[in-house]
């Protein structure tokens, strides 16, 4: 399988300053590449590609021999290749009739990775291996950098990355050949609904909490912002204010992530088979305030759910269950999650009247009640194993 492993890196106040450098070459980098397409198109009529930019880079870093020749020639091109996949995307969009979003120039502080597509070349991975207590990353231009590896890296390493979160910077490293650990069978099944007022729901009856971690920090954000809309641009308690804000969403991502990774990780040392509703999450949380000549209706209560929806994570939790599950050899199903809140489990009936608040369901027909959401769970379970033995009679 191919897995990332992400650490925390240690440089010294140099080499923060040097990668600080890298991160703004590179962005410098991409936006002159972005503009020589733009101008290219606009003047002549000429369509740029990778290969006519990567082309020329030899010349760039001849000429800037103290700036963009102090770094790594594939993690050039490996910006210039994040460019070209940026324009791919904008045509993909164009061709299926959806809002395209042209590429955008990157200002400062919108552009903070950069990565090598390959170790060794530029980079190498536990440069020091004879060190007996530490971990470093060899990156040209920036040195030796202390790596805090808090875990094994297994399987080999193909691709280095560093990133800058805030004040903090990490080095994130994509790895093939990383072996599977299954876990031994429980022959136990599970349907999950996924919620607001509890994060998870299981079909027997067991439900997660919904932590609220955006929630909690809303009355510190909301003064932080405020703060910062009163401070002058340019300014330096500006950029300590746009600091404590960045500190602050990323403390309830840290959250977030930590949460869903326990609560999966329990789900699959629990159950073999797993049954989860195909959500459209996007499509979800999508606004309601219409427009001028056509207004939405209940524009801030459908605002409220939205932020509930996204504070609550579902899309998180769904993609760091899904490689756990396939990690530890467990059966994941999606399904539509179409009426499983509404049907009888017993009877089969379908209403919108079955589902008479939040959290009770009774059948109009066979009078049978449970709670709304585990009755939602054993339907998506219900659901998840007709398609699972429907896919092996076939």
């Amino acid at each position: 399988m191919r897995r990332s492993f992400r650490f925390l890196l240690r440089p010294t106040a140099k080499q923060a300053a040097a990668l600080a450098a890298c991160l703004e070459d590179h962005r410098q980098l991409y936006n002159a590449a972005l503009e020589h397409r733009r101008i290219a198109f606009r003047r002549a009529g000429v369509s740029i590609r990778y290969g006519d930019q990567s082309g020329e880079l030899t010349h760039i870093r001849a000429d800037d021999p103290d700036g963009q020749a102090r770094w790594s020639f594939s993690s050039q091109q490996s910006t210039l290749r994040r460019l070209d996949k940026a324009f791919r995307a904008f045509f993909t969009r164009v061709g299926k009739g959806r809002t395209p979003g042209f590429p955008r120039f990157k200002g400062t502080g919108w552009f903070n990775s950069v990565q090598w597509p390959k170790d060794g070349d530029g980079c190498r991975w536990d440069s020091q291996p004879e060190h007996p207590a530490a971990t470093y990353v060899r990156l040209r231009g920036i040195g030796q950098v202390r790596v805090h590896r808090h875990r094994r890296v297994l399987g080999t390493v193909k691709t280095i990355s560093v990133k800058r979160e805030g004040p903090r910077w990490y080095v994130v490293l994509s790895c093939d050949d990383v072996p599977a650990g299954p876990l031994p069978a429980t022959g136990a099944a599970a349907g999950l609904d996924m919620g607001v007022a509890s994060l998870i729901t299981t079909s027997d009856g067991e439900h997660v909490t919904n932590p609220r971690h955006l929630a909690a920090t809303a009355g510190r954000l909301a003064a932080a912002q405020q703060d910062l809309a009163r401070k002058r641009r340019g300014s330096k308690r500006l950029r300590k204010t746009v600091a404590r804000v960045a500190a602050l969403h990323a403390k309830v991502r840290r959250q977030r992530l930590d949460g869903a990774h326990k609560a999966a990780l329990a789900l699959v040392r629990a159950y073999d088979v797993i049954v989860h509703e195909n959500l459209r999450i996007a499509n979800m949380t999508r606004s309601a305030s219409g427009t001028i000549e056509a207004p939405g209706r209940k524009v801030a209560q459908k605002s409220g759910l939205n932020r509930s929806i996204l504070d609550a994570g579902w899309g998180v939790f769904l993609t760091i269950l899904a490689y756990k599950a396939e990690s530890a050899g467990r059966e994941l199903i999606a399904v539509d999650p179409r009426n499983t809140s509404r049907t009888c489990p017993r009877c089969g009936h379908s209403a919108k009247e079955n589902r008479l608040t939040q959290a009770t369901f009774r059948c109009t027909a066979c009078g049978h009640t449970a709670h709304a959401d585990v009755n939602a769970a054993t339907n998506i379970l219900r659901a998840g194993l007709a398609l699972r033995h429907a896919a092996r009679a076939a």
